[in-house]
């Protein structure tokens, strides 16, 4: 009987080791296809950081400000930096202090599981609304005109929060509302997804100015690591290396849509950091690309559904044989 998918890919994605120890004979290194990461990560220059000593506070805020320009954002005290937009998307039910809340299904299985944990209920019409844009798993787009009049115009909503989870928005910059400033919104950005450096565990939680003081009080002084910090700055001002990662993403998108197409597979969705495809027999194949060392990313309740991170150029070969 073949192997369950390791219990990792099923919730998130990631986990080599438990995959690895599920298929101890399939071929090593194994290619990591079950997260939406850039494969290309920045690798530019930075100042190196001193870890013998604290994160420097002034550094910290030279980081908030390097993101909030990267964003378009106006004031950096509205940019607070956090280890990772998990972390960010964890603290807001403690902080916001609502019993209910919406969140636009299907989506990141980590926003129910928090909210459910802080002890608020999921339903329709809570008092805080949550959207990822684009969506995860299947990249569905909501305007930024639609999301601006939801925030800024709609008196039916007076009072509601709206959390917009834009981990995967460098990917469509166009979507963005994290310039936009309204009270009641809240964006949260990732760096780690982009740039190609989930290890580093740095993102951003970007709110009016009161919300975002309140996040940094329970923060503390130190909330991401200097290496993050000197990193996070250095990124953010390579705006050449952005322009080219969108290009060569954007590229990786449509071979990898041409090659799932040729393997049978319906393309759902997706952006361009992991594609949805869907097959009949998507188990099937889900444990044969493992066997042939290549992690995908299964769903339970959509046993028909297999998500792909985008491979990098020289991982394609591989890919394409094990398909």
């Amino acid at each position: 009987m073949a192997p369950a998918p390791p219990a990792g890919a099923v919730r998130h994605g990631g986990r080599l080791l438990e995959a690895a120890a599920a298929y101890p004979h399939a071929p090593a290194p194994w290619l990591d296809l079950s997260t939406g990461i850039n494969p290309v990560p920045w690798q530019g220059e930075h100042a190196a950081s001193d870890l013998t000593r604290l994160p420097d506070p002034a550094d910290l805020q030279a980081l908030e400000a390097a993101a909030a320009e990267a964003f378009g954002v106006a004031d950096a005290a509205r940019v607070v930096a956090v280890a990772g937009a998990e972390a960010g998307l964890r603290l807001l039910p403690s902080v916001l202090g609502v019993g209910d809340v919406e969140i636009a299904e299907p989506t990141y299985g980590g926003h129910a599981e928090a909210w459910r944990a802080a002890g608020a209920e999921v339903r329709a019409g809570g008092r805080a609304l949550v959207i990822v844009n684009p969506n995860n798993p299947d990249g569905r787009e909501v305007a930024r005109e639609a999301l601006i009049e939801r925030t800024l115009a709609n008196p039916a909503l007076d009072g509601r929060w709206l959390i917009v989870d834009e981990s995967f928005g460098e990917a469509a910059p166009r979507l963005s509302v994290a310039d936009v400033e309204a009270d009641l919104l809240i964006v949260l950005r990732s760096f780690g997804k982009f740039y190609g450096l989930p290890g580093l565990r740095l993102g951003f939680v970007i709110a009016a100015p009161a919300l975002a003081a309140k996040i940094r009080a329970r923060l503390g002084d130190w909330p991401v690591s200097s290496e993050a910090i000197a990193i996070g700055r250095a990124a953010y001002a390579d705006t050449a290396w952005r322009e080219k990662a969108l290009k060569r993403l954007e590229c990786g998108r449509d071979r990898l849509d041409a090659l799932l197409a040729k393997a049978g597979y319906d393309i759902l969705g997706g952006t361009s950091l992991f594609r949805l495809a869907a097959a009949p027999d998507a188990g099937a194949r889900f444990q044969r690309l493992c066997a042939a060392g290549i992690l995908t990313r299964p769903f339970a309740d959509q046993p028909t559904w297999l998500r792909f991170g985008i491979p990098a150029p020289r991982d394609f070969a591989r890919l394409e044989a094990a398909l």
